[in-house]
Formats: C-alpha cells, sequence, structure tokens
C-alpha cells in the first residue's frame, strides 16, 4: 500500500502558495500544476491536536470541519491566543487593516506586526490597507471602535467570500474603492488610543497573488472528503485556503477547502478522478452586507 500523507495545512509564502505536510516535507502549488489524490477505503479522519501537542484520544472529527479537531482539543487551541483575548499582556506592535473580499464583503480585523501581509493572505484578502500599529490591547480598542462606527465585521464566512470571489471588479482601483471610503471615515473618527499610531491608505491588491485575473468563476466547492473519495484537477488560481481546480469532469472549477484535508491519510490517485461530495458556490446576491438585519 502506498505510503499515506497528512496535510498540515496551506502556508503562504514569498514565491506563493504551499501545502505542508507532517514530517516537515512541502509541495509547492504552481498554476497548472495537476493535483490529484484520495482517501483510502475505510479511512477515518481523526483531530489534529493542539498547539503542537498530538490529541489524546486520537478522537474522530467530522468531514466537514474545517479546524479537524475534536472539542477539547479545539478548547486548548484556542487558549491563550489574540482572537481569545488571552493575551492581553502580549508586548508586541499589532496592526489594524481593513481586508475587502469583493464587492459588498469588507472586514477589519487585527495582525502581529512581525507577520507583515501573511494574515491577510490566509483570509484571502483581495485588496486591504493597513490602518494603525500600536500595542495590542490599543489594536483591540481600536478594532472595536471601528467595527460599531462603520458597520463592517470582524469575521466574513469563507461561503460568502468565494460567492464575491466570483464578481470581482477588473481594475485596482475599482477593488479598492470601497476600503479607501472606509479608511477615509476612519481616520476622521474620535477616540482612537493614543498609543495606536494611524497610517496612510496605502492598497495592497492580491489579484495577480491570487492567480485570479481571467479564472472562470467557479461552479462548486467540495463539501467534504471522504473515504475512498477521490479529488483532481488542475490548478488555477489560490486565495486564502482555497485551491481552485479546473476538473475537466464536466464540474468546470471546483473549490477545495485545504482546512478539509488535514487529519486523513491522503493518497496518490489518478488524474481526472474526482469522486467527492460537491455543492454549488453559494449566490452572491445572498453573501452581500445589507446589513445586521
Amino acid at each position: 500500500m502506498a505510503q499515506a500523507w497528512r496535510c498540515s495545512g496551506l502556508r503562504w509564502s514569498a514565491d506563493g502558495p504551499v501545502l505542508a505536510w507532517e514530517g516537515g516535507r512541502s509541495s509547492a502549488l504552481t498554476w497548472g500544476k495537476r493535483v490529484a489524490f484520495g482517501v483510502a477505503e475505510g479511512g477515518v479522519r481523526t483531530c489534529v491536536g493542539a498547539r503542537g501537542h498530538a490529541c489524546p484520544l486520537g478522537a474522530a472529527v467530522p468531514g466537514r470541519s474545517t479546524g479537524a479537531r475534536c472539542e477539547e482539543c479545539a478548547r486548548l487551541d484556542r487558549a491563550h491566543s489574540v482572537a481569545a483575548d488571552t493575551l492581553a499582556d502580549d508586548p508586541r506592535p499589532y496592526r489594524v487593516y481593513l481586508a475587502w473580499f469583493g464587492p459588498g464583503a469588507a472586514k477589519v480585523g487585527i495582525t502581529a506586526a512581525r507577520r507583515g501581509p501573511a494574515r491577510l493572505l490566509e483570509q484571502g484578502a483581495v485588496c486591504f490597507s493597513w490602518l494603525g500599529t500600536g500595542p495590542l490591547m490599543a489594536a483591540r480598542r481600536t478594532e472595536e471602535l471601528l467595527r460599531a462606527a462603520l458597520r463592517v465585521p470582524d469575521r466574513i464566512p469563507y461561503a460568502d467570500k468565494r460567492a464575491v470571489r466570483a464578481v470581482l471588479p477588473a481594475g485596482e482601483g475599482d477593488r479598492a474603492a470601497e476600503i479607501a471610503g472606509l479608511h477615509a471615515r476612519a481616520v476622521a473618527l474620535a477616540g482612537w488610543p493614543e498609543s495606536l499610531v494611524r497610517e496612510p491608505f496605502r492598497p495592497v491588491d492580491h489579484v495577480g497573488v491570487f492567480g485570479l485575473s481571467g479564472v472562470p468563476a467557479a461552479a462548486g466547492e467540495v463539501r467534504e472528503l471522504v473515504a475512498g473519495g477521490t479529488v483532481s484537477g488542475e490548478l488555477v488560481a489560490a486565495a486564502g485556503p482555497d485551491l481552485h481546480l479546473a476538473t475537466g469532469t464536466g464540474r468546470g472549477v471546483v473549490v477545495l477547502d485545504t482546512r478539509l484535508l488535514t487529519g486523513w491519510g491522503l493518497l496518490p490517485a489518478a488524474d481526472g478522478e474526482f469522486s467527492v461530495p460537491v455543492r454549488a458556490v453559494r449566490d452572491r446576491a445572498a453573501a452581500a452586507q445589507d446589513g445586521l438585519f
């Protein structure tokens, strides 16, 4: 039997997306690369553990889970995280940003300054601009201020990101227009923490990095991997954790969220085979931010 590979996630390097594997190996993903793998008959998806430690129970996890962790490991992984507000004494600087994923889909967020734009690539931000830099709690307070004042969220579901990704404006200026307006409104607000240094509007566009220019709209997205199932296609674009695969099976372009790979033992598969559940990409009209209610 062929060796099973276990994916530890998609990473973004200076040269583009890279699939990382347990054991330290990695696979660079370039446009046109054939991606083909399968799950053995009888295979089971198991918890990936937390914070570098294996799951003590070796618990099975659902195929549709994007975290691939059991309840206890998910709790441990979230502990002492910025997202959970448990690192209030972190002395390192943080940056506040505005990110845009497509028409009507903008958000505010924070990331450690040392990470540069990595967080924005990991989220699949089509365009972004920094807003300010300062201590963690000042950045967090600014994020909350802007979320309330600008009425933009701090999270956007990936289903919504995929929906609006299909209707991106052709020009960089058009793609930056929405966050340009939000940035102008943000810097005019009173109440910013004094320790947060505001930054000018300098949009960074990722359409070229993601390979999204001229790519056909995705017709479907992989719902989950299953035992005995296979995935095969030509990589035409990638954004955040998503791979856009031209399947050549009458399905058109299918999006594979690489977070669905973790926890499975993956095997080589014949090119052209595709036998995992696929659902339609969410309609973009349903994904637009029309307000809270």
